[in-house]
């Protein structure tokens, strides 16, 4: 069969040559040999021996119609597959960093978050190098609904403390209280010099002036987007326009002797901002052609698949609203999101109504942005809050704070009918332009029911707000413009961060090259490797903002107690002679059994007090603290054994 084959080979197939279209003649022709040829099988005694030759046959065409349609491999131009190598190898050094880092150089710097993750906000990092350092914002956070009394946190500063002389600056990203809400708190204590673009320094400045601290604005050192500032020694940093929630952000590349460490700040990819100024993807890119050691990106809406809309998508919405608005319109959003004020005024004034600023945040960074020409307004169409009540309901606008509940925001005291100026009529019509801060629903929820008991009506829709976070396509493309060797995700909860490194994978980062930070963990990155050298303290300072001061921990803890556990007060006379009770004793307790129990409670704890009178060690009725530290503990283990609570116990022992 081999043989037949090669022969079949061998055969020479003859050029197809044109034939006129006789198709059908050609079909009968066949069909007609066809029968001629099963005629003459079927008629011939000998049929059978014959049938290898015929096999043999048509193996030989059905190897010559293989032959036939069977193509030639086509000539290699062994020119075209060296430069196929050669884009090859141009691809490999364009999209790897490790060509473009100097991998000889011994540098290295290390980072430490010490606050902004596990958490949204309280955003702060240092950025040290053997002589110098540098801090990268100094937020705020908010308290969870345990941490009674306390209406913000900032982050501790003990590792600042150890550090200070090596700091040379303070740079700041945007203007968002959860990355400049703590400066005052810090340049109480500490002052280095700051540097930002205006508006972030314009609103440092009016909580300095808060604080009483006005002085420390010569700290301020202002700089223009796209020129290099060296700062200190050791550093050189660029600011570059990002578009973000809040007017005049930035990105920040920070070039040391290790490499270049790029800083996205908070960020979202808005190509028709309002201003019309886009996201500086340009310079990103260069410092991408460049290389990148690192680059720390913000991981917020890391979940999101869907592109974040732009700030100016909202505009048919708002127009929307008030094109059907007959009352007036109560608009509450964010105070930082000077962008959405500016377009909601806009159509306040397409529609012939005049505005009325409330909340104090709210009327300060208009203010601010106004002075500063951020935007521009003529300041005849804004009215007073006393006015607001003597003008036609269609002719007003009131742009507030309060979009999240806040007990004492604007917003949620006009919904309790306790604001001076404004009160909620069945004709208003409430705008929330804005989402649900996590932690915020059960506020909001409460503030929506008062709303619409007073008759209120209330648009909340989707199309009237958009996030200011990158989604998951926006940081492939900031992943894609800088391509750094080393990725270290931030700004977020664990999860957030989790799902940034995962997208960060899909778009050529290695594993081994990126690294889940948690607030106090220092990371030493130099050209050639990444990790973890250590821990420093962090964690959250309380403070009340009634004064401005600090609360300690304990009274939170105490707080605490009390909220879940109670209290129990014991106030006793004993004999010093005889360690007998001398009166009986007085028992007060909140939190722990009903008013109805009372009684029944203070003879059951002097019962316990009698006890442990009778068992008392020797020596101990002369060491007052001692006995009452003994009698809390017999007190503690006796309501636990009974109620499974620890309440705070308070004894007082009087020795006589």
């Amino acid at each position: 069969m081999a043989e037949e084959i090669q022969e079949a080979q061998q055969v020479s197939v003859p050029k197809p040559q044109a034939r006129p279209n006789n198709r059908n003649n050609n079909r009968r022709n066949n069909n007609n040999r066809r029968s001629n040829n099963t005629n003459s099988n079927s008629n011939n005694p000998n049929n059978t021996a014959e049938k290898p030759n015929n096999d043999k046959a048509s193996t030989n065409k059905n190897n010559r119609n293989k032959n036939r349609h069977r193509r030639q491999p086509a000539p290699i131009d062994e020119n075209l597959k060296k430069f196929t190598t050669l884009n090859q190898e141009a691809h490999k050094q364009r999209l790897n960093p490790h060509y473009k880092l100097d991998l000889n150089s011994k540098a290295k710097v290390r980072i430490t978050p010490l606050g902004g993750l596990g958490e949204i906000g309280g955003n702060i990092a240092v950025f040290e190098t053997e002589k110098e350092a540098i801090l990268i914002d100094v937020g705020m956070s908010f308290p969870d609904e345990t941490m009674h009394g306390v209406d913000i946190l900032v982050p501790d500063f003990s590792y600042i403390r150890e550090i200070k002389h090596k700091i040379v600056a303070v740079i700041i990203t945007h203007a968002h209280e959860d990355h400049i809400g703590a400066m005052p708190y810090l340049y109480k204590e500490m002052q280095f010099p700051i540097y930002g673009t205006p508006l972030p320094l314009a609103m440092i400045g009016n909580k300095f002036d808060e604080h009483h601290i006005k002085e420390h604005r010569k700290y301020f050192n202002p700089i223009v987007k796209r020129q290099v500032y060296k700062i200190g020694n050791d550093f050189e940093i660029e600011w570059m326009h990002m578009t973000h929630s809040i007017l005049d952000s930035s990105s920040v590349a920070i070039t040391t002797e290790a490499g270049t460490i790029i800083h996205t700040g908070d960020f979202k990819i808005d190509h028709t901002p309002v201003d019309g100024y886009t996201a500086d993807l340009h310079r990103l890119a260069h410092y991408g052609e460049k290389g990148v050691l690192c680059l720390l990106s913000d991981s917020t809406n890391s979940h999101n698949p869907n592109p974040t809309g732009s700030e100016l998508s909202v505009a048919p919405a708002l127009d929307r609203v008030f094109s059907k608005a007959e009352g007036r319109v109560i608009l509450s959003t964010f105070s930082s999101n000077i962008h959405r004020v500016q377009q909601a005024i806009q159509y306040g004034i397409k529609y012939g109504r005049k505005v009325c600023v409330i909340g104090r945040s709210m009327e300060r960074n208009i203010e601010i942005s106004m002075q500063y020409d951020y935007i521009r307004f003529p300041k005849n169409i804004f009215i007073d809050a006393d006015e607001v009540s003597r003008m036609n309901d269609k002719e007003v606008l009131i742009v507030t704070t309060g979009s999240q509940g806040e007990p004492n925001s604007a917003l949620f005291r006009m919904s309790i009918g306790e604001h001076r100026h404004v009160k909620i009529k069945p004709t208003d019509l409430i705008v929330l332009s804005s989402r649900a801060i996590p932690g915020n629903e059960g506020s909001i929820s409460a503030m929506l029911n008062h709303l619409q008991r007073g008759g209120a009506q209330v648009e909340m829709s989707k199309d009237i707000h958009v996030s200011g976070h990158a989604s998951m396509e926006e940081q492939k493309l900031m992943l894609r413009l800088v391509n750094p060797k080393f990725f270290l995700p931030i700004h977020g909860e664990y999860n957030h961060v989790m799902k940034h490194r995962d997208t960060a994978m899909m778009c050529g980062v290695p594993e081994r090259n990126i690294l889940l930070m948690t607030d106090g963990e220092q990371i030493e990155v130099a050209p050639k490797y990444m990790r973890k050298v250590k821990t420093v303290k962090s964690g959250k300072t309380y403070i009340d903002n009634q004064n401005n001061h600090q609360i300690e921990d304990d009274i939170v803890l105490d707080r605490q107690k009390l909220a879940t556990d109670g209290i129990v007060m014991i106030v006793a006379e004993v004999s010093e002679q005889n360690s007998q009770m001398l009166s009986k004793p007085k028992v007060t307790s909140f939190g722990i059994v009903p008013d109805k129990q009372d009684k029944a409670f203070a003879k059951e704890m002097e019962d316990v007090l009698e006890i442990f009178l009778t068992n008392i060690k020797g020596g101990l009725i002369e060491n007052p603290r001692a006995l009452e530290n003994d009698l809390r503990q017999v007190v503690r283990k006796h309501i636990f054994r009974k109620m499974k609570k620890y309440p705070l116990i308070v004894p007082h022992v009087f020795v006589h």
